[in-house]
């Protein structure tokens, strides 16, 4: 696949070089021509600063990136191909929406006709027809957000960032937009790179995510792949919802059995062929490690360990538990209405197939059911 943006072991100072806050630390990053990436993580993490690196409107401190085969971490923003979609919107103010989202295409000298037709597509699309001939100040954010969107979105460029397209408009619509957008960028066969917090919306429209946390990208991988296997302890319990129940353990190997001891003098226990030598040989180096395992996979059963309901929420298509369990909460999640008193013991078992095991000191990922990490 063609690599249309790279980043190579790109920082970000705010302050000297060394001295000040260092924001965005080590970037390495290869994105495929046609890709959707999404960078994805919570307030601070350095998502925003990695964004606006590549748009120029920040100054790398250290690094190099590459825009399809040209260099741009020197080149002022207006040299780099790049069409971004703000989180603040940045509409000129003097101008109608309609304007605003033409003014690419008419400095490109795009004819009127192709200029109209593209606004129409573009506006159609984001449900914003009816305010196309009204000012920027005379619009809910909302559409102001969507103007902005529809403004990037339309202009033929290298590559197409997007800071928080969707955090003004109400869920509904968000839902709707995010297939419409998906679509849209990979029938023109756009690259493009979101930033979000929200995990919902990096699942549905990033073919990779980025997961990122004090300027450190903790994994790159599809969203499958960060679900199913986490580089580290982090990204395990960041990504997901409800979030991966963990719990520290102490592991050994009596030969034909391999133990998990937890808080509060549980021992979990299982047959060592459940898991494969490698595994075992991970495991047992540390010995020190953290349990995970994901709400989903928890199940109830009669031979399971105990817990004791604490919360039982029914969220009018399934139903999640909190109980205690190990000295710590332990969530499942269940598809049905689930009727289990406050105070009630339960059993749950936890399938060898589905626990995510972390070395307790780095957090980095040991294996992931009977795979090595």
């Amino acid at each position: 696949m063609t690599v249309q943006l790279s980043l190579k072991a790109v920082d970000k100072f705010y302050g000297a070089i060394d001295k000040g806050v260092h924001a965005v630390r080590n970037i390495n990053m290869d994105v495929h021509k046609g890709e959707i990436i999404a960078l994805l993580g919570s307030s601070g993490c350095g998502k925003t600063s990695t964004l606006r690196m590549v748009a120029g409107f920040e100054d790398t401190s250290r690094g190099t990136i590459t825009l399809a085969g040209r260099e741009i971490q020197k080149l002022p923003p207006v040299k780099r191909n790049v069409a971004m979609a703000f989180e603040g919107y940045s509409l000129y103010p003097t101008v109608t929406v309609r304007e605003n989202i033409a003014f690419a295409l008419k400095a490109a000298k795009l004819s009127e006709t192709e200029v109209a037709a593209k606004v129409k597509e573009v506006s159609e699309m984001l449900e914003i027809t009816d305010i196309l001939d009204r000012f920027p100040t005379s619009i809910s954010g909302g559409q102001q957000q969507r103007a902005s969107l529809a403004r990037a979105l339309v202009r033929d460029a290298d590559l197409h960032l997007l800071d928080e397209p969707m955090g003004q408009l109400e869920p509904q619509l968000r839902t709707l937009l995010r297939g419409r957008i998906k679509h849209y960028i990979k029938e023109r066969g756009l690259t493009a790179i979101l930033v979000t917090h929200d995990q919902t919306e990096a699942n549905a429209m990033a073919d990779r995510i980025a997961v990122m946390e004090g300027g450190v990208l903790q994994q790159f991988a599809s969203p499958e792949e960060i679900k199913e296997a986490p580089a580290n302890l982090f990204t395990g319990t960041f990504v997901g919802e409800p979030p991966m129940n963990v719990f520290p353990a102490v592991v050994s190997d009596t030969g034909d059995q391999i133990h998990f001891d937890l808080q509060g003098g549980l021992d979990l226990q299982y047959p060592a062929k459940d898991f494969s030598a490698d595994v075992r040989q991970a495991m047992l180096s540390r010995r020190q490690i953290v349990l995970g395992v994901r709400p989903y996979a928890v199940q109830r059963s009669a031979e399971g360990a105990p817990a004791t309901v604490e919360a039982n929420q029914w969220l009018g298509d399934q139903t999640h538990i909190a109980a205690r369990f190990a000295g710590a909460s332990i969530v499942l999640v269940e598809h049905d209405f689930t009727d289990v008193a406050l105070g009630s013991e339960i059993r749950v078992h936890l399938n060898p197939n589905d626990l995510h095991v972390f070395d307790a000191e780095t957090g980095q990922a040991l294996s992931h059911g009977a795979q090595l990490a």
